[in-house]
């Protein structure tokens, strides 16, 4: 078998068109989307892929599972804070070019609106909240678009009672069934708003597997070592792929507007680069050239939970100025500086002969530092510089920089 990390999900969040011959099952309704609706789609596809690279690269996790949409929805709330650079920058990353702001905040109030109620057989809800120090000063707009678009909770809280991150936690647990009930431990003084995502998904597989039939087996993990596990057996028609990458099955749940799709690759390879060779375009193409077929799958239960520090993630994403005290965050409040202080991705997921439980809480911590003591010097605009000897203070060069190429 491949190692753990060979062994890539992917729970597929838009509908799918095919048809299978199995048991009766109502098909899904296709979401409807305009043509600039379906390319945010493929935008959002594409961070999904970066994000995930960017995460692997970043951790020595053997396991991962992150909610790109969970992130990107978080990060969506607090884009509509941004100004100038900060907003470029942010909207670089969350791949929004071709759409106005509007059409932006149509968008995730489409797909949060439309994503719970495409099967009635799975649980799946999207919940956001912002919470904010009772002595910080936002402006009413920026609440009101994220109300509006995000159907956000907003709260005024004071973050100095001990009370504070208990009543934000259980928010949390309750938005994911209990599955991640703790996000925030405590609140220091700079913090002064939390815009926070969750995502709670629960479906069974439209073919189960029988509980008798689960057999420990041998699975090779990353080092090479072989440990026992137990893996659920079946032989069905399913969705199937392959190229010269990996091979591709589909699972899908209740009346399969969802499903689980998985890539097994060919070769195995390290925590790094096991995407190395998987990007958007080759799964939207593998995806494409599924076709029904009887298949033999053996696999195996598990459950992984995560937390990761998204910002060294983000950054070389595109995502720069939003993490520093000269942030441009005007839209949310004329306080400064203001800043993302930590982008916090908390994760659960099980599968078993059922189906699949998942969550998902991303938790952005906005903060309001007075100007630190020691000064930044960031020189983003024309300059003049001087090379000069110390002990005589004589000056050897001089210059002006008013514009500066890529070098």
């Amino acid at each position: 078998m491949k190692k753990l990390l060979s062994l890539l999900v992917i729970l597929t969040l838009f509908v799918s068109c095919k048809n299978e011959v199995n048991p009766p099952v109502e098909e899904a309704q296709p979401i409807k989307l305009t043509a600039v609706q379906k390319q945010k789609v493929v935008q959002d596809n594409d961070f999904a892929f970066e994000l995930m690279k960017q995460v692997l690269a970043e951790t020595d996790e053997s396991n991962v599972f992150i909610s790109p949409l969970s992130v990107s929805i978080a990060l969506g709330m607090t884009w509509n804070g941004a100004v100038g650079d900060t907003k470029t920058e942010m909207g670089k990353t969350l791949k929004m070019s071709g759409m106005s702001e509007k059409e932006i905040n149509e968008y995730y109030k489409l797909m949060q609106s439309t994503l719970p109620t495409v099967d009635p057989k799975t649980k799946f809800s999207i919940a956001n909240s912002i919470w904010y120090r009772n002595t910080f000063s936002v402006k009413p707009d920026f609440l009101k678009t994220n109300i509006d678009y995000f159907n956000a909770e907003v709260s005024s809280l004071d973050f100095d009672s001990p009370d504070a991150p208990g009543i934000i936690n259980n928010w949390c647990s309750e938005n994911t069934n209990g599955l991640i009930p703790e996000v925030i431990d405590e609140i220091d003084k700079a913090t002064v708003m939390f815009l926070i995502n969750a995502i709670y998904f629960k479906g069974i597989w439209v073919k189960q597997f029988k509980k008798e039939e689960t057999n420990e087996g041998n699975f090779t993990n990353e080092l090479n070592q072989n440990v026992k596990v137990n893996f659920m057996n079946k032989t069905d028609t399913f969705a199937y792929a392959e190229d010269e990458y990996a091979q591709y099955l589909e699972m899908p749940y209740g009346n399969k507007a969802f499903s689980m799709t998985v890539i097994l690759p060919k070769k195995t390879e390290s925590n790094s680069t096991t995407f190395s060779g998987l990007t958007a375009e080759r799964f939207n193409k593998a995806v494409e050239k599924m076709t029904n077929k009887e298949v033999t799958v053996m696999f195996p239960r598990f459950k992984v939970k995560n937390r990761f520090e998204l910002t060294p993630m983000l950054q070389p994403m595109g995502m720069l100025k939003a993490f520093l005290p000269i942030a441009e965050f005007d839209g949310i409040s004329d306080m400064k500086p203001l800043y993302i202080g930590f982008v916090q991705h908390d994760t659960y997921v099980e599968v078993t002969e059922e189906g699949t439980e998942a969550a998902a809480v991303t938790t952005i911590g906005m903060k309001n530092t007075s100007m630190p003591s020691h000064p930044y010097f960031i020189a983003n605009k024309p300059f003049a510089f001087v090379i000069k000897e110390k002990s005589s203070g004589i000056i050897l060069f001089m210059g002006k920089m008013g514009s500066v190429e890529k070098h």
